[in-house]
C-alpha cells in the first residue's frame, strides 16, 4: 500500500483530543500507539487490545511519525561562557 493511501487512516478531529491525530477517526490518538510500541508491546498486542484496530493503521501511525520527524529542523544554539 503506497503512503498516500495508507495516511488516509490517519484522520484529525478538533473533537477528539484537541484536534491530536487519530486512527480512523476512533478515540485512539497515533501519539498512543506510538507509545505502545516504544514502550516493547508487539503490534499483536496492541492488535488483541483493540480488535477494530488494523495491522494497516499500526503502519500508518509509522508512517505518520516518520513523516513528521522528516520534517524537523535542530537548529544548535551557541553556548555561553559563563566563566
Amino acid at each position: 500500500m503506497d503512503e498516500k493511501r495508507i495516511l488516509e487512516r490517519i484522520t484529525v478531529n478538533p473533537k477528539i483530543f484537541g484536534g491530536k491525530p487519530i486512527i480512523r477517526g476512533r478515540r485512539l490518538a497515533v501519539e498512543h500507539v506510538l507509545g505502545m510500541l516504544a514502550a516493547g508491546d508487539t503490534v499483536e498486542t496492541i492488535l488483541e487490545g483493540y480488535p477494530w484496530l488494523e495491522q494497516e493503521d499500526i503502519q500508518a501511525c509509522l508512517v505518520y511519525a516518520r513523516r513528521m520527524v522528516g520534517h524537523e529542523r535542530i537548529e544548535q544554539l551557541p553556548l555561553e561562557s559563563y566563566a
